[in-house]
């Protein structure tokens, strides 16, 4: 009997495609690999960017994994909607986003809600408004530490900071947080010398805030890439994403990294241009459209197909002349980047034993749940 691969769906007529695919079994083995390769849940601080699903984020409350880091509202509601104890908000919140924090926190007593801060005029409308409802929000300083978009650089200005933050009222400074994303050096030993002088100035930071008399700060560092040499730093929590479902971009860039694809886009030919290319309907809207084209999405049972155009709903590849496929025929794509591929769809079917077992509904993908 032939061995069907391990993304087939035997009922795979059921799907209206585009449609997103979410294996468990593999997601639960990701979550494994997550936790042996650190050996500490409490060191850990998953961010739930990648799956935006409830049903996702409690396989990770299964495993014992109690700190999670998010980047919106929304994502932060559906992890309160669980009852995870311990929720990040890994972003600044200004205006209308400090109003609806606070009101997470009013509605969600059971979850702790913290923020990122990078500058006094931020702190102190936090402060006003958390003080007038009568709530305490644990901050972190945000640090650039490379990746120049938000954060402070790691220098003085930083103990500063934490000083005033630590004498205005509803606020409590609890650590940093550092993102060095841009450090993806394939060569893991080049990626980790990079990483540890980004690093450097963070522990250097740390250890001056312990000589001011401050509790010794959390450092919440890191993301997929440099989550291996994180991992060998005793009390910091790292905090990758995209670990739970992998992707074609990771699979390739970070090939020491043990997690395998645990989600798909699945895909059909829809139209034969000529006699050398296809048409597939995957188009803008249903796989993440950022890089070079050909490099996309990637069929697993079709991995010759080269891209050669695409718009909203439409991906039309080149398949050569003589090629064997027809209309109709299902195609299994792995994306390049998964997590903005995710927030494409409303639900993700998850597959169990080659069949459609379930639909998770990426319900933080919207800006906003109920708050």
């Amino acid at each position: 009997m032939e061995q069907r691969p391990w993304y087939w769906i035997d009922d795979v007529a059921r799907l209206d495609t585009p449609a997103l695919v979410v294996y468990p079994n593999r997601v639960r083995e990701n979550i494994t690999r997550l936790v042996n390769t650190i050996g500490d849940v409490n060191r850990l601080r998953p961010h739930v960017k990648t799956n935006k699903a409830r049903e996702a984020s409690q396989l990770l409350l299964d495993a014992g994994i109690r700190k999670f880091k998010c980047a919106t509202i929304a994502e932060a509601e559906m992890l309160a909607m669980i009852e995870a104890p311990d929720v990040l908000l890994a972003y600044q919140p200004n205006g209308t986003k400090i109003h609806r924090l606070l009101a997470l926190m009013a509605k969600y007593p059971r979850t702790r809600f913290s923020c990122l801060v990078d500058n006094s005029i931020t702190a102190r409308e936090l402060s006003q408004q958390a003080v007038s409802d009568n709530l305490v929000v644990p901050v972190y300083i945000d640090l650039n530490v490379g990746m120049n978009r938000t954060g402070i650089a790691p220098d003085t200005a930083v103990l500063t900071l934490y000083d005033e933050l630590s004498q205005l009222a509803g606020v409590n400074p609890v650590g940093l947080h550092a993102y060095d994303g841009h450090l993806r050096n394939p060569d893991l030993a080049a990626r980790t010398a990079d990483c540890d002088a980004a690093f450097q100035p963070v522990y250097q930071l740390s250890e001056a805030l312990l000589a001011r008399g401050f509790a010794e700060p959390v450092l919440v560092m890191g993301g997929s890439p440099t989550f291996p040499i994180h991992a060998q730093r005793p009390g910091v929590e790292c905090s990758p994403g995209t670990f739970i479902y992998w992707d074609r971009g990771y699979q390739d860039g970070l090939p020491e990294q043990p997690f395998r694809p645990a989600a798909l886009v699945v895909a059909r030919v829809i139209s034969l241009p000529n006699s050398a290319t296809l048409c597939i309907d995957v188009g803008h809207k249903s796989v993440a459209a950022e890089g070079v084209l050909s490099e996309r999405i990637t069929f697993l049972n079709a991995p010759e197909l080269v891209a050669i155009g695409q718009s909203e709903e439409h991906l039309v590849v080149e398949a050569g002349v003589g090629h064997p496929y027809q209309i109709d025929d299902v195609l299994y794509g792995l994306p390049n980047h998964i997590c903005p591929t995710v927030s494409l769809y409303e639900r993700a079917y998850t597959i169990e034993n080659k069949r459609i077992a379930d639909e998770w509904l990426t319900i933080a993908r919207d800006r906003k749940i109920s708050v």
